[in-house]
């Protein structure tokens, strides 16, 4: 860290923020610095879902058109530093939503309805982000994508088929002749929730920052 960073330095502390179930979190505090590591779950070996590099890359990207995400400091593909690859980032501080409110933390139906209002508004916004000039338009395969959704659940359908179903049959004949023509493609963060935002603790009614970008296409 202190090679990479500019005017890194002081002792330092690695804590894991315990929520979260798939890549694993760590707040690190190096002198009066504090910055956030993500890394892959320890003995995971599925790299498309635990892709550092991928998500290192969306979040870098995002900045450009997207304010609303951690500004990233530094990947490291090396696996001789901690094992596998991972990534720093800059720590945000804001609220964020989980099964049980923080003490204190009164989310009348007034407070909870401006949540969802700007949640929603929020997602808006990230479906209109302009992902080419983020760099991320090779990020997906938008381009005949409910083709590719029919035929490839038909032909697994098929791969495991034992009884004669003919409701499928007939299901399998509509879809096929009822497939839209594509209509353009908008950047999906495919695991947005309340406990993925990051929330203003002066006005919980606005977003300061989308956290957890793994599995967005």
């Amino acid at each position: 860290l202190v090679a990479q960073l500019s005017g890194a330095g002081g002792p330092l502390v690695v804590e894991q923020f315990p929520s979260g179930f798939s890549n694993l979190t760590y707040l690190l505090r190096l002198g009066d610095r504090e910055l956030v590591l993500r890394r892959p779950p320890f003995g995971a070996n599925i790299k498309s879902a635990h892709d550092m590099g991928r998500e290192y890359r969306v979040l870098s990207g995002l900045r450009r058109v997207y304010p609303k995400v951690p500004r990233t400091l530094l990947y490291c593909e090396d696996e001789a530093v901690l094992g596998a690859p991972f990534y720093v980032m800059e720590r945000l501080h804001g609220v964020i939503l989980r099964g049980r409110p923080a003490p204190g933390m009164d989310l009348t139906p007034e407070v909870m309805h401006s949540i969802a209002v700007a949640a929603v508004d929020n997602l808006a916004a990230i479906h209109a982000v302009d992902y080419d000039s983020a760099g991320l338009g090779d990020l997906g395969r938008p381009a005949g994508y409910v083709t590719r959704q029919i035929e490839g659940w038909t032909r697994r359908y098929r791969a495991a088929q034992t009884d004669d179903l003919p409701a499928i049959e007939h299901l399998i004949d509509w879809l096929a002749g009822h497939m839209p023509a594509d209509s353009g493609a908008a950047l999906i963060h495919n695991d947005y929730k309340f406990d993925n935002l990051m929330l203003n603790p002066a006005n919980l009614g606005e977003i300061v920052a989308v956290l957890d970008w793994e599995m967005c296409t």
